[in-house]
């Protein structure tokens, strides 16, 4: 069958397969172990590997692939299961592709005709495995073995299952991969052994394709520092690429909660569906090729064919059609493609059915024409009703003007290919609060001065124009090889702004919010927030050379752009580098126009770089250092830790190298930036090592290597500026730039481009998706060694079982958040809060953690005594537990003395001051009960906010210092400052002991026990009570005593926890207030201790591993953690 033209890695390929037939552009392999021969070894080896089990996991015995006689690079076209089906597509090429391959002049034309039409032939015959392969009846029966074989809760979606090899060691297990919302599954039952791997998504931190000795392909997954290895996959790139969304939409949604709640595609996990993740793929990659704003989805995908007046011909691509955008991209995607905003156009015209075109009007006397559009009748009604355009007869007047308007254009087109003259956009006008940029007021241009650089930016302008007449001008402008051609060369100040604003698509967003900026700027301006103090203090720190931001003009417009910014988006508030960005914009855009800028460098061009965490720029990073290895061997050989260019390239990511250069070089790198994204920036990084390559080698320190590059962006002048030295940043080592020849940006950014212009959009993207799980999980890994290095203080754990308990919390707290987005921990996360706050666990996810984890198994999930438990360990009393919270009382349990653990004991019944005794009542079936428990102390939407968001609400600093000073001062509890507990809280300790001690081996002596040290208490209390009392009291008060002394006695007959329940209601109501008796702690733990059997028990070590080792276990088990979505 024919394949989706896909590169494919041959090191060691060759090994496994065999040419049978070749030619100048294909080649027919075969598979060793198949067919004449069997490869010897080799071939019985991998015959056997292909053959085990499940026949839909063989990898097809022959394919081929596609080459150029110029190219290294191999691409699959097909496979077949048998020769003659191999030789039927082999024989098509020669008759149908080989004789056409000769026109060709370059083997880039080559391969973008082979693929073309293999994709057209997989249009044609592919509907029918899809149809198979999203099969309901096997679709059911692979989600009841996925339930049975892996036990996870019902809430777990199954998005998908392929039948694969996973390697233990060296040998193979075939079995079956299931990949569901939060894990990735596998199963395998061969001979009498079975495997059975459950990976959590959140757990990942590498997902790539690789390639090994043995197999050609495989999918490679490091979780916990353990390697795993999927291969024999018959879809690989179509299984690795729904594992990577998995993984991606696992990260976003439980650490990245910034990014993923402008994701509404994916808002419940309980929806998600292959189809819907692989919809959600491409409309990303359509947003992001097209640089359009995140509410657009693709919608239509036509292949057609688009009349290119200015070079005469019609080029094959595709139509993507979104809810607003109507956009063409030719089918290698970088010769040209362009942009029409549907409130552009004007007109749909159906020209000709022989050709099925389709003639497409827009605004600015502009037409596009579209031929071979298979379902053109189709498009063409929907473009008409998402644009609003009517042929009713009220209208037929001006759709008979608008379609004679339509022919001429298409005429004159047809006569007149030359003349294309017709090409300029409309501006709208914008309400914005300063409506000139800051170079216009502050260097106006003057139109007389005739030296040599004005000149020359006047015959940039001229060359920009004569492209506009060529190839249109604003949101409808076409964009080709030409156009990157004149952004390496300079953009000239007077266009700069516009220019921006098209190639960012941020005039898309200013056309479809007019009037945002401003109702955002009255909103905001006034308001006293972190972000608003922030801002303030960096005003003047942002290019204060520069005479725009020396005077109020400057600073008040750079005051408005930000506080609105922090206004408009308080997850992201005001980051530094922010500053420093807006300032360059303000300079060549209008204010409202350096607004919308923002929003698209901070939501769209540069994902998560302006958070707390800069993830971000840190993936950037890990990718650049990629591109490193790659392209730099020579510089990777000296300089074997990479992470020194991390540390050094922050600045230049964070800045787009605005914090390094001088401002009329960097405004360079901003347009290529604004056209090409984060590449222009990693290609110009790669460019900079790249000429200080011999420099950096021979260097022998860090400190050394960043006064190179230091010295080098000192020395990079822009020849052509016109701007005056007074406007032009005066550099940082002027004594020492005679020494350094200076570089001219234009030809550095040149240079960049010709060496490293190969670099791929895509490549980034997929190298983006690939480090992020790393860069990800190195901060978490962070996260938890500085959690456990303050913990480990303070408990005698060790480091291996504080790590375990801290896996387990964390998981714990995940397991809230995998199958709704509405759960506690999710809404409480605030990722500004310390190491400690990160993840917490309200009062569900505790009980069900600690019941599994507490030694005497006393804490049954869901019950008041969990609730008090939880209470008492509650130190802030904000409802949540965090990981030292939780350590310490663990600690307290297994590893205490006896005297703490009593104290423990004896304190978790003593209730709170503004708590009652009503909570203490006993546990009954009754829902609404443990409704009432679990939710005390909580605002009404359940959300406990223990600091405002950010860039809204302020923070309370002098509350946190407070809090931290009554920490460092708090000094040790003694057991003279423990309160004395009343009757019925002595009943309810007495009760939780006997609940301790059940199922003992010694369980009998020790409820015996327990029942003499009652009565001998109650026996004091009384003569106490005597002793104080001269005259002998009357013989009433003396009742409730006794009687309570006989109840509790009889617990040694019958020792049960629930035959006491009753009596401490009948004490309270019979005893009068004034003879109530109650005992200090220093008696219960003197009469304990006078019980060696109790003492022994408490004394007992306790063996956390084999705890931790359960709990591990049965964490995902357990049917109580509250999974339901009715629960929260």
């Amino acid at each position: 069958m024919w394949l989706h033209p896909e590169e494919i890695l041959l090191k060691n390929a060759f090994k496994l397969w065999v040419t049978e037939k070749d030619n100048e552009y294909f080649v027919l392999q075969r598979r060793r172990g198949y067919g004449e021969g069997g490869g010897g070894l080799t071939g019985l080896l991998v015959g056997t590997l292909d053959t085990v089990l499940d026949s839909t996991s063989k990898v097809a015995p022959f394919r081929i692939l596609h080459h150029t006689p110029d190219s290294q690079v191999y691409w699959s076209i097909a496979c077949g299961v048998t020769k003659e089906e191999i030789v039927q597509h082999w024989d098509w090429l020669q008759q149908n592709i080989m004789r056409t391959l000769s026109v060709f002049d370059s083997s880039e034309d080559v391969t973008s005709f082979v693929q073309g039409k293999i994709r057209g032939l997989i249009a044609e015959e592919g509907k029918t495995s899809l149809v198979l392969e999203d099969d309901p009846e096997k679709f059911r029966e692979a989600l009841l073995r996925f339930e049975k074989w892996f036990e996870l809760p019902p809430e777990e979606k199954l998005v998908t299952y392929y039948s694969c090899s996973y390697w233990r060691g060296k040998m193979p297990c075939q079995g079956w991969l299931y990949l569901s919302t939060n894990f990735m599954c596998f199963y395998s039952y061969m001979l009498g052994a079975e495997v059975k791997l459950v990976i959590s998504w959140d757990e990942i931190w590498r997902l790539e394709k690789t390639s090994n000795v043995i197999l050609t392909e495989s999918i490679h997954v490091l979780s916990h520092g353990e390697d795993h290895y999927f291969s024999m996959l018959l879809h690989l790139n179509e299984t690795f690429v729904i594992m990577e969304q998995l993984a991606d939409y696992s990260i976003k949604r439980l650490f990245d909660k910034e990014a993923f709640q402008r994701e509404p595609a994916l808002s419940d996990p309980l929806q998600i569906t292959k189809r819907g993740l692989e919809a959600h793929a491409k409309s990303a990659q359509f947003r992001t090729f097209f640089r359009l704003p995140k509410e657009e989805n693709l919608l239509e995908v036509h292949e057609s064919f688009l009349w290119v007046p200015f070079c005469h011909f019609n080029t094959l691509g595709k139509i993507c059609l979104s809810e607003n955008y109507l956009c063409f991209a030719s089918q290698d995607g970088s010769q040209c493609h362009v942009i029409i905003p549907m409130r552009e156009i004007i007109n749909v015209e159906k020209t000709d059915s022989g050709s099925r075109a389709l003639t497409v009007c827009v605004r600015g006397k502009r037409a596009l024409r579209f031929t071979e559009v298979r379902d053109y009748q189709r498009l063409s009604n929907t473009i008409r009703s998402r644009c609003g355009i009517s042929a009713s007869p009220q209208h037929s007047a001006s759709s008979e003007a608008i379609r004679g308007e339509c022919q001429s254009l298409i005429n004159h087109f047809e006569d007149n290919p030359e003349d294309v003259t017709l090409m300029v956009g409309q501006k709208d006008s914008s309400k914005a609060v300063s409506t000139e940029a800051l170079m216009t007021v502050f260097h106006p241009q003057d139109v007389e001065n005739l030296d040599p650089k004005m000149l020359k930016e006047k015959m940039k302008e001229q060359s920009w124009n004569i492209h506009f007449s060529e190839y249109g001008r604003g949101t409808s402008m076409f964009f080709t090889r030409k156009t990157r051609d004149l952004i390496v060369r300079g953009v000239p100040e007077a266009l700069r702004g516009e220019l921006w604003m098209l190639f960012s698509g941020a005039v898309n967003d200013m056309a479809t919010h007019p009037g945002y900026y401003t109702e955002l700027v009255e909103q905001s301006l006034g308001t006293s927030t972190l972000a608003t103090d922030e801002i303030e203090r960096d005003l003047h720190r942002s290019l204060p050379e520069h005479p725009a931001f020396q005077s109020d003009t400057g600073i008040s417009a750079l005051r408005r752009v930000l506080t609105a910014y922090a206004y408009r988006n308080p997850k992201i508030g005001y980051c530094q580098a922010m500053n420093i960005l807006t300032s360059v914009l303000l300079l060549y855009a209008k204010e409202e126009e350096a607004f919308w800028l923002l929003v698209a460098v901070c939501e769209r061009m540069l994902p998560d770089y302006f958070n707390r965490r800069i993830i971000g720029a840190l993936v950037d990073q890990a990718v650049f250092e990629d591109l490193i290895r790659e392209n730099l061997p020579q510089l990777v050989e000296h300089m074997t830790d990479l992470s020194f260019f991390s540390s050094v390239s922050l600045s230049w990511f964070l800045t787009l190298f605005i914090s390094v250069l001088p401002i009329e070089s960097a405004v360079n790198v901003v347009d290529c930036f604004f056209y090409d994204g984060i590449k222009a920036i990693l290609q110009l990084g790669l460019a900079v090592l790249d000429y200080n390559m011999e420099a950096l080698i021979s260097c022998h320190d860090d400190a050394e290597a960043v006064t190179i590059l230091n010295k080098f962006f000192d020395s990079v002048t822009n020849k052509d500026s016109p701007l005056p030295p007074t406007v032009q940043q005066a550099s940082v080592g002027n004594n020492d730039k005679a020494a350094h020849m200076n570089v001219d940006i234009s030809e550095l950014i040149r240079e960049a481009y010709e060496k490293y212009g190969n670099i791929r959009s895509e490549d980034v993207e997929s190298s983006r998706k690939r480090n992020k799980l790393y860069v990800i999980q190195t901060l978490e890994d962070t996260t938890k060694q500085n959690v456990i290095r303050v913990v480990s203080q303070e408990v005698r754990f060790g480091a291996s079982h504080l790590d375990e308990l801290y896996n387990l919390f964390k998981r714990q707290h995940f397991l809230s958040c995998y199958w709704t987005m509405q759960s506690p921990a999710l809404l409480h996360h605030d990722p500004s809060l310390a190491y400690l706050e990160q993840y917490q666990l309200g009062f569900q996810q505790f009980s069900v953690l600690f019941s599994l984890l507490e030694p005497w198994a006393f804490c049954i999930t869901k019950s008041p005594l969990s609730l008090w438990v939880f209470r008492l360990i509650d130190e802030n009393q904000d409802g949540l537990i965090n990981f030292k919270e939780f350590c310490f009382a663990l600690d307290t349990l297994c590893c205490g003395s006896f005297t703490n653990k009593l104290k423990f004991l004896f304190k978790l019944h003593l209730p709170p001051e503004e708590q009652r005794i009503q909570h203490f009542a006993p546990l009954t079936e009754d829902s609404s009960h443990l409704s009432r428990l679990t939710a005390f102390d909580l605002p009404e939407d359940g959300v406990i906010r223990k600091s405002p968001e950010r860039g809204r609400g302020k923070v309370d600093l002098q509350t946190y210092l407070k809090q931290w000073q009554n920490e460092i001062l708090k000094k040790e509890e003694t057991i003279k400052d423990l309160p004395r507990i009343n009757q019925t809280q002595f009943i309810q300790f007495s009760k939780t002991l006997y609940r301790i001690f059940h199922s003992d081996p010694e369980e009998e002596s020790l409820y015996r026990a327990v029942a003499h040290v009652t009565s001998l208490l109650l026996r004091m209390e009384e003569v106490g009570r005597r002793l104080q009392e001269p005259r002998s009291p009357p013989e009433s008060t003396k009742t409730p005593s006794i009687s309570a002394a006989e109840e509790l006695s009889t617990e040694e007959a019958s020792p049960t926890p629930e035959s006491s329940v009753a009596s401490s209601p009948r004490c309270s109501r019979d005893a009068g207030p004034e003879v109530e008796w109650s005992f200090s702690f220093e008696q219960v733990l003197a009469s304990l201790l006078n019980e060696p059997a109790i003492v022994t028990f408490f004394e007992r070590p306790v063996d956390i591993q084999t705890k931790l080792g359960q709990a591990k276990v049965a964490q995902l088990k357990l049917k109580s953690n509250g999974f339901s979505r009715g629960s929260w």
